[in-house]
């Protein structure tokens, strides 16, 4: 056999091996999706049973950050990441959902979680839990901590699921700073049904003694967090009080009492990312890093299906030579907003005619998430997210797009949605290249992530 060969055989049988190994983790995860009958239960109470039994990994971890919030908690963790690591220190990241893989969850010292390891600290959890009920988050959320208690590293930035007062990372009792992005509304029949009960629920990641890092917010969403900080004795330090963030002459000027840093803008697009932005630098600055590890934060931050270009996949190799992609997984009335502002400034620099394919899950509210869209989308091409039973059905979704005044169609797939937009403008929009945002959903950017990785 050739030498070529000989290698070719061998990187068969470790592709071969590696397949393996990931359809172990899958395998162990779909046993864990059915220990619970509901994927979302908020309480403590069966996790915390469970790191009992583990040896109590929440209380080995290194320095946590934690961050809550409606939108851009993951931003933020994208920015303190980038920040910590450029000052030199090792980071843990725990956030959710993933977009392609299970293992984009737990980020070890900087690298994704391997799948022998992963497979092996969901096969511990699964043999300590015993069969009892437990949430899949709840489960998974041990296993991360396991990974991060044995693990070394400087830091760890612990993202919220959802709420925060009963999310499975707050099992965390002594966080070094907590940071809370803008409230808003969303999944409101498990945090309540205004923004002062959401922002309740939000602000019990508050801890005594820890600072908390606040974000532009609401009246009712201050006055809870406010609260719930005196209670615990928390320093605060708030957007426009102990600190402001704003974009000026392509820069970020970020200020407090001790003085103004001059900053690159963010890396990730939106005027949104400023209020992101500030709550991480004001977040880096109270962690003591310099001004040049702040600035590599915000320069270096990667957060994908956030506002993102599309650049490869089959999506593309449909026949609209002229058109941009773009993908973002936002889905409540605030990301409408932070989404349709950006896709109306970049229309201003660079006109171009605006689909939008959009897939979404029950319990959202379609018409807010799609409302700020009116006027400013051509159409919307509306498709039920494949694979997950709680997607909305292509036909209701384009009922809801109507009522909010936009113009708008159910396609069968994302395929047919694409050659929907490349016939119209084939027929009647030579003139302006066409802009298509597939949005609505973080399954469905996963789904076009996968399909174009």
């Amino acid at each position: 056999m050739s030498e070529d060969a000989t290698g070719s055989a061998a990187n068969g049988a470790d592709e071969g091996a590696a397949l393996a190994r990931a359809a172990h983790s899958d395998a162990i995860l779909e046993r864990l999706l059915a220990l619970h009958p509901k994927r979302i239960d908020l309480s403590l109470e069966r996790l915390d049973r469970l790191l009992a039994r583990l040896g109590r990994p929440e209380r080995a971890l290194p320095p946590v950050i934690h961050v809550a919030g409606t939108n851009g908690k993951g931003s933020v963790c994208a920015y303190l990441r980038a920040g910590l690591e450029a000052s030199g220190a090792t980071v843990h990241v725990y956030s959710s959902p993933h977009l392609v893989r299970f293992h984009e969850r737990i980020r070890l010292a900087g690298r994704l979680i391997d799948e022998p390891l992963l497979a092996a600290l969901l096969e511990e959890c699964e043999q300590a839990n015993d069969g009892a009920p437990i949430t899949f988050f709840e489960i998974t959320t041990a296993a991360a901590l396991l990974a991060f208690a044995r693990t070394p590293a400087d830091w760890l930035v612990l993202e919220v699921g959802l709420g925060g007062r009963l999310d499975a990372t707050n099992v965390v009792s002594s966080p070094r700073l907590t940071a809370i992005t803008p409230i808003s509304r969303d999944h409101e029949q498990f945090l309540g049904p205004d923004i002062a009960s959401i922002a309740a629920e939000k602000a019990g990641i508050i801890k005594p003694g820890a600072p908390c890092v606040v974000g532009p917010q609401s009246e009712d969403a201050l006055r809870e967090i406010e609260r719930r900080a005196s209670l615990s004795a928390a320093p605060l330090l708030r957007a426009d009080v102990e600190w402001s963030a704003r974009a000026e002459n392509g820069r970020l000027l970020f200020e407090n009492e001790s003085g103004l840093l001059d900053l690159p803008t963010p890396r990730l697009p939106g005027r949104h990312q400023i209020d992101n932005a500030g709550v991480a630098v004001a977040a880096m600055n109270e962690l003591g890093l310099s001004e040049t590890a702040i600035a590599a934060g915000l320069a270096k931050a990667e957060w994908p299906a956030r506002l993102q270009r599309l650049t490869t996949g089959p999506l593309l190799e449909i026949g609209i030579e002229t058109a941009e992609f773009w993908v973002d997984g936002g889905h409540n009335a605030a990301a409408g907003d932070a989404i349709s502002a950006f896709m109306g400034e970049l229309e201003e620099r660079e006109p171009a005619t605006l689909y939008l394919i959009c897939g979404m899950m029950e319990g959202k509210d379609a018409e807010a998430f799609l409302r700020p869209f009116a006027g400013l989308a051509r159409q919307v091409l509306t498709v039920r997210i494949p694979d997950q039973p709680g997607a909305v059905s292509a036909e209701d979704l384009a009922a809801s797009a109507v009522r909010v005044g936009l113009s708008a169609q159910a396609a069968g797939s994302l395929e047919s949605a694409v050659r929907r937009v490349a016939s119209d403008t084939e027929l009647s929009w030579m003139d302006r290249p066409p802009r298509v945002l597939i949005c609505g959903s973080l399954y469905l950017a996963g789904m076009v992530l996968r399909a174009a990785s």
